[in-house]
């Protein structure tokens, strides 16, 4: 058993501004990640052509700006980079390969009991703390949906955390799942390397360029967000035209506003958009049903194809070991309270980058935290 004032689990971005926003305020801790480095999302589960989508002056951690030189939409390489000497800066020094089990307050100690597993040695590790953060973040486990014929089709289905280049799929019939900011950009991948590229697009979504969002972003410190969509909407829509006759239809809540209230980003176009309306990248509503290689869409609409990307998103895991009797996160993982005050459970507990706010969000829950730990020890 050991003893410590905070324990930190997860090494990803938000585990690391906690850790930097802690060390400036001399307070001890632990920090456990259960994969073999930090940020392995960025390391092992992106695509090689990602790039931060917000401007970097948006995707700061606490207390390191981006070194000079850096592009304004910094690419994956160059991101990894930058943690990488972040986590040089400030000294952190991850236990790796720590699979938490389980977490759970002890009223008669007063402390976090946390349980967990050594990957590689087989061994027990028990935590005991006065406070623990959850840095885990909201995209720990891959989702795969539950499509009628799935378990049918004889091409290869992957999910776009292991996707890398669209170079292995040249010549063959690809579709993607999802319109999000991964999906558009694997399906723009994809026909750039030769595939015959589809993408289902199920809901509403803004599509936006990176220079309008960084506009917004800009424009919503001095005006009502309200405006402020208005703005750049009628600038997107003059730019890339009506989208509908393509199959892509734009939510009534402005890009802004709809990110503050539900999370959900804009697609920022890398040119996905213009490759749509040449036709060369097909669209395609919901998937009714998979008979072997053809699937069949909405609209009764059918294809045949080689291989399926499900470009779906993740959800959360620490509904899996954390034990909150005060459950600070919802049945789907993700903080009960709205922003900003999602950050804050009982007990010392606390979550980091649950947020739906990226890094800069990251970087408000990290400040927020480690000052009011400080305030806690100083009043106890």
């Amino acid at each position: 058993m050991e003893d410590v004032v905070v324990v930190i689990v997860g090494a990803g971005p938000a585990g690391l501004a906690v850790v930097a926003c802690l060390s400036q305020l001399s307070i001890p801790y632990l920090i456990v990640e259960r994969e073999d480095c930090s940020a392995s999302l960025w390391r092992h589960r992106a695509y090689d052509r990602v790039k931060l989508h917000l401007a970097k002056e948006f995707c700061a951690l606490p207390h390191m700006p981006y070194p000079n030189g850096t592009p304004t939409y910094v690419p994956k390489k160059e991101f990894v980079g930058y943690l990488n000497y972040y986590a040089e800066h400030f000294g952190v020094e991850p236990r790796y390969y720590i699979s938490v089990e389980s977490a759970a307050y002890d009223d008669g100690a007063r402390r976090w009991v946390v349980d967990a597993r050594h990957t590689i040695a087989s061994t027990k590790v028990q935590l005991m703390a006065r406070f623990l953060i959850v840095a885990t973040g909201e995209n720990a486990v891959g989702v795969l949906p539950e499509v009628p014929g799935k378990e049918s089709f004889p091409g290869e289905t992957v999910h776009s955390s292991t996707y890398r280049s669209g170079g292995a799929y040249a010549g063959k019939r690809v579709l993607v799942v999802g319109c999000g900011n991964s999906g558009m950009e694997i399906a723009y991948d994809l026909a750039n390397h030769g595939a015959d590229t589809s993408i289902v697009v199920r809901s509403p979504v803004h599509i936006m360029t990176k220079g309008l969002m960084r506009l917004g972003m800009t424009l919503v410190q001095h005006v009502p967000v309200t405006i402020a969509d208005f703005l750049i909407v009628t600038v997107a829509n003059f730019t890339f035209g009506d989208l509908s006759r393509h199959g892509i239809v734009r939510p009534k809540t402005g890009p802004l506003l709809l990110k503050a209230k539900t999370g959900r980003s804009s697609v920022i176009d890398v040119g996905t958009t213009g490759l749509i309306k040449k036709g060369i990248i097909k669209v395609f509503g919901e998937i009714s049903n998979i008979i072997g290689s053809k699937v069949e869409f909405e609209g009764q609409k059918e294809r045949y194809f080689d291989a399926i990307v499900f470009a779906t998103g993740y959800k959360t895991s620490v509904n899996s070991w954390l034990k909150d009797e005060n459950c600070m996160m919802n049945s789907d993982g993700l903080p009960k309270k709205d922003y900003p005050n999602h950050w804050k459970g009982e007990n010392g507990l606390y979550c980091a980058g649950f947020a739906r706010r990226g890094l800069a969000g990251i970087s408000m829950d990290a400040k927020n935290i480690a000052d009011d730990i400080v305030s806690t020890i100083e009043s106890s």
